[in-house]
């Protein structure tokens, strides 16, 4: 998608700050983070939703979420706790169109969020 800022990011149009990258996959800090610790985690396959994910998508959401694991260890934040987000559509307050999950750490969450 050649308007998607993350395609761009992934692409290597758009500089960012990679943690992490793959065949599959890349991780970068967040331009705007909501925590000390914010991730964005993407596959590089533009997919727009969660819910344009289909059983062909197994493998690949399965590695994200062993990357977010990853990520989270050599961070530092897998003992104390993290959150992993996921927007999926206006309403869930999604603003990019390409699925992505947000790694949160380094602070104490509540639930529900305020």
């Amino acid at each position: 998608m050649s308007d998607c800022i993350f395609c761009k990011i992934i692409n290597k149009e758009i500089p960012s700050q990679i943690v992490y990258e793959d065949d599959e996959i890349i991780a970068f800090k967040d331009v705007n983070p909501q925590s000390p610790v914010h991730i964005l985690v993407i596959p590089k396959e533009h997919i727009e939703s969660l819910n344009d994910i289909n059983s062909n998508h197994s493998d690949l959401i399965g590695n994200i979420f062993i990357t977010i694991k990853n990520i989270a260890e050599e961070l530092g934040i897998d003992e104390e706790g993290y959150r992993v987000v996921n927007n999926c559509g206006e309403f869930g307050g999604q603003t990019v169109s390409h699925i992505h999950f947000h790694i949160l750490g380094g602070r104490k969450f509540s639930w529900p969020p305020g």
